[in-house]
């Protein structure tokens, strides 16, 4: 096992709370911090590191953040008692939210300045497999910034993708991931309500199509939700308004079209304005159901 560490991972949502409990199992010492004082109550009534860990901040060899997107990070690391001013030289920033490539490079030339070494490493799994340690991370830095993070990576992940010495190129591999797991999403729900709409059951959907070429990871994982109509949030439709955003954004300063997440993103945008926002984002699935006049599993009569 990698030298025991002192980490604290800022964002204790189902993301970083997973990697956290990750961290607390393979033995390193976990400052659990959260805007949520329940959430870092909880992280330290399960095995947590008890105590302000910004006192302590001189301690932490690596901070992990799993914040909502590329505003909160920066916040975090250089708003008002910036975490960038308190760690000290030498110690590890592991940057786990989807954000432009060229907001990582930029985070990543400021804690340079600061004498941080910076990991782009954007995460991929859900909720699940952030409890189980086995996500999947897309990362991109230094030598340096990979081999002091080597313990958040080994406790975190099944499998890290080390896509050089580049900050942002990690960003840049999470943006292409996102726009094909929103546009599969939004195609799952089309192809589920089609077939609804066609007389075809969508139990006979769900039992034919990932035995047949048009299947996709995205359509085996979250068709069975609409099947069951349970749209407990395991991924928001929140989610996808900004993480398809992000992707346009940078298609857009580059001069690259994509009318397929663009596309996406509308029934993303009309799901979140319907009220769904907080729905699981098979959810998206209601958006077609509605325009279509048709009943999805779990509807009332």
């Amino acid at each position: 096992m990698a030298q025991r560490r002192t980490i604290a991972v800022v964002g204790l949502g189902s993301m970083g709370k997973g990697m956290a409990g990750s961290l607390l199992r393979a033995g390193h010492t976990v400052f659990g911090i959260d805007l949520d004082e329940r959430a870092a109550r909880d992280f330290v009534a399960a095995g947590g590191a008890p105590g302000d860990a910004g006192e302590r901040a001189e301690e932490i060899d690596i901070l992990v953040l799993v914040v909502l997107n590329d505003v909160q990070t920066e916040a975090v690391l250089f708003g008002p008692g910036g975490w960038a001013d308190r760690l000290r030289p030498g110690a590890a920033v592991v940057s786990c939210a989807t954000m432009a490539p060229d907001f990582a490079r930029s985070l990543a030339e400021r804690c340079l300045a600061k004498g941080l070494h910076y990991l782009d490493a954007p995460i991929s799994g859900g909720a699940r497999k952030s409890a189980e340690g086995k996500l999947s991370v897309m990362a991109s830095g230094s030598p340096d910034a990979f081999a002091l993070a080597a313990p958040v990576l080994e406790a975190c992940a099944e499998t890290v993708f080390n896509l050089g010495d580049a900050p942002g190129s990690g960003s840049a591999m999470k943006a292409v991931n996102q726009l094909l797991a929103g546009v599969h999403i939004a195609a799952m729900a089309e192809a589920m309500t089609f077939a609804i709409n066609q007389g075809i059951a969508p139990e006979q959907v769900l039992d034919v199509i990932p035995k047949c070429a048009g299947t996709s990871w995205m359509f085996e994982n979250r068709a069975p939700h609409v099947v069951e109509g349970d749209y407990t949030p395991r991924s928001s439709v929140n989610i996808w308004p900004k993480d398809l955003g992000i992707v346009l954004d940078i298609a857009r300063k580059s001069g690259f079209g994509a009318p397929l997440t663009a596309a996406a993103l509308q029934q993303f945008l009309a799901a979140s304005g319907s009220g769904l926002g907080a729905e699981d984002d098979a959810a998206v699935a209601k958006v077609y159901a509605r325009n279509a006049g048709i009943r999805l599993p779990g509807d009332p009569a």
